[in-house]
């Protein structure tokens, strides 16, 4: 069993550094990879409504070219008084970066008095045959100006709820430890070591 785990590889649907180092950290005893280490030039258009659908599609997509165990994320900001909007948007919420995206829900929350939000993270496991996923949470609301460099995205007008400040002026480390991802990674590793035991 122990064996089975420690050998485990599995290959991530992004070449995003960050990301790579942070799921390998999360998921130790696997090990992960991304579609660059394999020669792979992985592109996916994500066309789902949900979190879930777009982790799915991309995970289904590179199992299909790889034929190796792979695992996918889909993230993203909802903010409560806009239907959940920018939702599966958020990266592409301006058509513009992550200044224009935050522009945008700052022009879109004008005079909004409420402005609870939370990101959320769904990651799905795809070995050909079984799906096992782990969607995470983390809540907060958006500030009416931008907070601190920290962080990338939406974390400057995020006002996490655990740690009483923005996303924009937290450490990697107290970001990291309440994040969605983060969560979502723990939820998952929980079920793989299940399915794996």
């Amino acid at each position: 069993m122990l064996y089975n785990i420690i050998m485990k590889r599995i290959v991530l649907a992004s070449n995003n550094a960050g990301k790579i180092r942070e799921i390998s950290e999360m998921l130790d005893g696997y090990e992960i990879v991304c579609p660059r280490d394999m020669g792979i030039d992985f592109s996916v258009e994500e066309t789902g409504s949900t979190f879930y659908e777009n982790a799915f599609i991309k995970a289904k997509a590179l199992y299909e070219i790889c034929s190796l165990p792979t695992i996918a994320d889909d993230s993203g900001l909802c903010v409560d008084s806009l239907g959940g909007a920018p939702g599966v948007y958020s990266a592409r919420y301006s058509g513009g970066g992550d200044k224009e995206n935050n522009k945008k829900l700052l022009s879109e929350l004008q005079g909004v008095k409420d402005r609870k939000a939370h990101f959320s993270s769904c990651i799905v496991y795809y070995d050909g045959k079984n799906i096992i996923e782990g969607t995470g949470h983390t809540y907060g609301k958006i500030g009416f100006s931008e907070d601190g460099d920290c962080g990338f995205g939406y974390d400057p007008l995020f006002i996490s709820d655990d740690l009483h400040k923005s996303f924009g002026v937290a450490t990697a480390e107290e970001k990291n430890s309440v994040s969605h991802r983060f969560r979502a990674l723990k939820a998952l590793k929980e079920k793989l070591a299940a399915f794996f035991e």
